[in-house]
């Protein structure tokens, strides 16, 4: 299994703070593609899934939920 990109907690905090700067000035779009770049914690991903479905997951950083998963978890 490929090793999951890690993130330290100050870049998932810089991109957060970058996203909130975005969305304040009017660029939402912006935001939220900056927030999917940021790993989904994988409690998080899961709770997702089970409630909006694989779906939803499209396009967001999954590696640590792949990492604690597996890669194939989203389509099990």
């Amino acid at each position: 299994m490929p090793q999951a990109q890690t993130m330290t907690l100050d870049e998932k905090l810089a991109i957060s703070i970058k996203s909130a700067e975005l969305r304040e000035a009017g660029d939402e779009e912006g935001a939220i593609r900056l927030m999917k770049t940021a790993p989904v914690p994988p409690y998080i991903a899961k709770v997702i899934k089970e409630k909006a479905g694989a779906e939803y997951l499209a396009g967001w950083n999954l590696s640590e939920a792949e990492a604690e998963f597996g890669q194939d978890w989203l389509c099990k």
